[in-house]
């Protein structure tokens, strides 16, 4: 990377000499405007790495640029979407968004984070985003969150599928975790069915936004 950057970074400077040459100098005037360059970058190569300094700066710029445009123009689906479970305090003038996968080891250990926030923060509202992404696993422990929903235990629900040890990569294994957290599997089982398709367009919208975002791993969060 460092080398592409060095590249582009010295054709912007030798470039404009040679297209200028044409008009204004001798070629044996360019070659020795070029050799002088060389030479001046050979004899302070510390440049060098200002220029790709520079460089990744306007591109953190642009890529910051960016992701505040995106945020603005997906509000109200990032932190205002009805289909969202929101935990901590519904009416908080603070909002931070979750994009999570069950089978992710780096969301299982920012649990104890977000908790934490919603106890030492009383103004802070958490929104769930479900972003199974990892694995069918991670779908069908999604599905079955959002379904939970109807029973009124999303998050046990959620936090319990954060705690399991190991892959969660079946339906079963996902189902004995319902049955531990107190939810009626048969019921759980017959509305992941019945709204089978309202629960797909939930991920597949968050999974837009995601994209939206630049946001392709999770955990993710946005304030």
């Amino acid at each position: 990377a460092s080398l592409v950057a060095v590249a582009l970074a010295a054709g912007s400077v030798l470039l404009p000499l040679k297209a200028s040459a044409q008009e204004s100098f001798s070629k044996a005037q360019t070659n020795e405007m070029h050799n002088i360059i060389r030479e001046y970058l050979l004899a302070n190569p510390e440049i060098l790495n200002e220029m790709i300094a520079k460089l990744q700066a306007a591109e953190r710029d642009q890529q910051d640029k960016q992701a505040r445009e995106a945020i603005a123009s997906n509000a109200k689906q990032l932190f205002r979407n009805e289909n969202d479970v929101v935990v901590g305090n519904p009416n908080g003038s603070i909002t931070m968004v979750e994009f999570f996968d069950y089978n992710c080891g780096f969301c299982k250990r920012s649990v104890a984070d977000v908790l934490r926030f919603t106890e030492e923060d009383k103004d802070l509202r958490i929104v769930m985003k479900e972003f199974p992404i990892l694995s069918e696993g991670s779908m069908i422990a999604s599905r079955a969150a959002i379904a939970s929903k109807k029973q009124g235990k999303y998050w046990e629900f959620h936090l319990a599928l954060m705690a399991a040890s190991g892959n969660i990569d079946t339906e079963e294994k996902v189902m004995s975790i319902a049955a531990e957290t107190g939810l009626d599997v048969a019921k759980l089982k017959a509305d992941m069915t019945a709204d089978a398709d309202a629960i797909e367009k939930n991920i597949n919208d968050n999974r837009a936004l995601a994209q939206a975002l630049g946001i392709n791993g999770t955990p993710a969060f946005v304030i």
